[in-house]
This record gives C-alpha cells, sequence and structure tokens, in this order.
C-alpha cells in the first residue's frame, strides 16, 4: 500500500490540485510571473494597500479580514514553465501543518505554464481540506500549536524547477518553545471539513526561491489606526457603500420615535 510521506530532502514528491479556475487580480499593481490575491466566499478579491516597507525583497502588502470570513488563497502563474509554490498561513505550511520557513524541501503545490488555483484550506489528505477562516488569535490553527510567530501573514515562497537531480541534507529548524500573547491580533481557524481532490507530481525546486510575497491581514480598525487605509472619523464606511442596514425594504423609524398610528 502506497503512504504519503513528507520528505526532508530536495527531491519531493508535491501537490498539484486537479481543477483549475480562471480568475485574474485587478487594482493592485503586482510583480513577478506569479500572482498572488486573497478571495473572500462574500467580498470576492480583497483590495490591497501597499505596505510600503523600503524592502526590496518581497512584495508585502495589506488586506481586510472580517471576523469569520472564509476565504481562499489565489495563485496565478503567468511564466511559460512550471514552478512550486510554498504556502504559507500564519507561519505554518498549509499542505504539512509544519512550521514553515518557505523553503524548498517543504511540501509546495505545483503549477503549470499560465495555471491559476485557488486554495481554500489546510490540507488534511489527498482529497480534503479545512477551511481557512479570519479569526481571532486565541481561534487560529497556529495558536493551537503554540506558535504565534508569524500571525496574520499568508506568505508565498515560488520555486522554480531544476532539471538536474540534487540530493542534500535538509537543514532542521528549532520551534520556538516561548508562547507570545499578541490579544487582538488576527488569526486563520481550522473551519469545515471541503473535498478537494489532489494528484501528487514529481518537481524538483531550486535551493532558493525566485519571488516572495507577504500579504498581511488585519482588522479594518487596525489599518485605520495605522494610515495604512483612510478611513472616515467615526472609524465607518461611506453611508453610500453596501452594508447599510435594511428593514425588509422599508424606512424604520428614528430611534426616539414613540408615535403610534391608529387605524
Amino acid at each position: 500500500m502506497r503512504t504519503m510521506k513528507y520528505f526532508q530532502g530536495i527531491v519531493a514528491l508535491v501537490f498539484a490540485l486537479m481543477l483549475p479556475v480562471q480568475s485574474s487580480a485587478r487594482g493592485y499593481q503586482q510583480r513577478g510571473d506569479v500572482e498572488v490575491d486573497i478571495i473572500s466566499d462574500r467580498r470576492g478579491t480583497l483590495q490591497r494597500f501597499d505596505a510600503l516597507s523600503g524592502r526590496g525583497d518581497a512584495e508585502r502588502s495589506y488586506v481586510i479580514a472580517r471576523n469569520a470570513e472564509r476565504y481562499r488563497i489565489r495563485v496565478s502563474n503567468r511564466s511559460n514553465e512550471r514552478v512550486g509554490v510554498v504556502l504559507a498561513v500564519d507561519g505554518r505550511n498549509i499542505i504539512s501543518g509544519r512550521k514553515s520557513y518557505l523553503q524548498s524541501q517543504e511540501r509546495m503545490y505545483i503549477l503549470g505554464p499560465h495555471e491559476t488555483q485557488e486554495y481554500g484550506g489546510w490540507r488534511t489528505g489527498r482529497n480534503q481540506t479545512n477551511r481557512f477562516y479570519f479569526t481571532g488569535m486565541s481561534d487560529s490553527y497556529s495558536a493551537a500549536w503554540g506558535d504565534t510567530t508569524a500571525m496574520g501573514v499568508v506568505a508565498v515562497a515560488v520555486f522554480r524547477e531544476q532539471h538536474q537531480q540534487m540530493y542534500g541534507k535538509g537543514k532542521r529548524n528549532k520551534n520556538s518553545a516561548k508562547f507570545q500573547a499578541k490579544r487582538g491580533q488576527p488569526g486563520t481557524g481550522f473551519g469545515e471539513n471541503e473535498w478537494s481532490p489532489a494528484r501528487e507530481v514529481h518537481f524538483v525546486a531550486q535551493k532558493h526561491p525566485v519571488e516572495k510575497k507577504f500579504i498581511k491581514y488585519e482588522w479594518r480598525s487596525t489599518l485605520c489606526r495605522r494610515g495604512i487605509m483612510q478611513c472616515s472619523p467615526d472609524g465607518d464606511q461611506n453611508r453610500f457603500w453596501p452594508h447599510a442596514r435594511r428593514n425588509n425594504g422599508y424606512a424604520p423609524p428614528p430611534p426616539s420615535w414613540s408615535f403610534q398610528l391608529n387605524f
């Protein structure tokens, strides 16, 4: 009976989702051959805000998280060759669940030339995942493992394929034993089970990634306070924007109104 195994060496069996989806990012100017977006089940593609970190080694941006909202990570390969992508949420590899360092020996997804895929949860088996959802830190998957060192970050490392076979001993990274309390930060939970067929393919990754992308999701109030996005003085949305309260399609009485009509 064939079993699935986590490989520590550079040569590894990796996952490739079977069903591609078509979608493209809009609004935020992304760099490189691989595009990454966060897709909310309710809001669609989340608007991106530049992190303005001043560091050129990776692409960094913010999105707004809403509590209990399910989301997916959409990755699009715009190049003419296969690439491997290591994806980590809150510092944990979304396939293996292990602490991630975005290294080539980790489990990764494979995208064919000009292929787009969406990844909606922690992979718990060959054909199943458990959904991602925004939540408080204490309810997050990473905090359940005592790891809060990368809370609220979706990290993607892109690797090109190498054609000569190389072997090497993977460097083991020590887990931090210290749990740092970070109250108020968002995290990603371990949600409901979902059917998600996948197959294993052979892919030999180059040692170093060619691209790194980090998307920090935060509560809206935090982004307003930090000046990442423009907000009204009361911290609420424009009054003509969606999400206004509804009252079955009719105008509600004012809060202080108590007059009763008699017919």
